[in-house]
C-alpha cells in the first residue's frame, strides 16, 4: 500500500467529501502509472491546503482518451450528473492539454473515501 498525494479544485474536493463522486479523472501520466488498487490517496483542497481527503483505490481504468473513459460510465460517477459530453470535456481541457492527452491517455480513478 502506497501513499500518493494530489491536489483537487473546491467542486470536485467537496463532491468526493459528500460521496457524489467516485471516479476521479486523471491524464494517465508517469505519477499516475505508478497508482495501484488498494492504494490510498490524500487530497488536498488547493484552496485550503489544511484541508485533506483520503480515499482508497479500487479500480483503475485507463483509456486512450477522456471521451472513451466518460463515455464508458454514468456521468453521477464524476459527480457530473446532468452534465453533456462537450460539457465534461471542455472542463477538462482547461486542466489537461489534447497533446498531453495525445501522449500519455486517460485514467478513472475509482475510489473510496476513508477519512475526511
Amino acid at each position: 500500500m502506497i501513499e500518493h498525494h494530489m491536489g483537487l479544485y473546491d467542486s470536485p474536493f467537496k463532491k468526493i467529501q459528500s460521496g457524489t463522486k467516485t471516479i476521479e479523472i486523471r491524464l494517465n501520466d508517469e505519477k499516475r502509472r505508478k497508482i495501484s488498487i488498494g492504494d490510498y490517496i490524500i487530497f488536498t483542497k488547493l484552496s485550503e491546503p489544511e484541508k485533506k481527503l483520503t480515499v482508497e483505490v479500487t479500480a483503475l481504468y485507463p483509456y486512450s482518451t477522456f471521451k472513451a473513459l466518460y463515455e464508458a460510465f454514468s456521468f453521477s460517477e464524476f459527480g457530473c450528473e446532468g452534465y453533456t459530453i462537450q460539457q465534461l470535456l471542455d472542463g477538462t481541457y482547461k486542466i489537461y492539454s489534447k497533446e498531453k492527452e495525445e501522449q500519455c491517455g486517460a485514467l478513472g480513478i475509482r475510489i473510496e473515501l476513508v477519512d475526511t
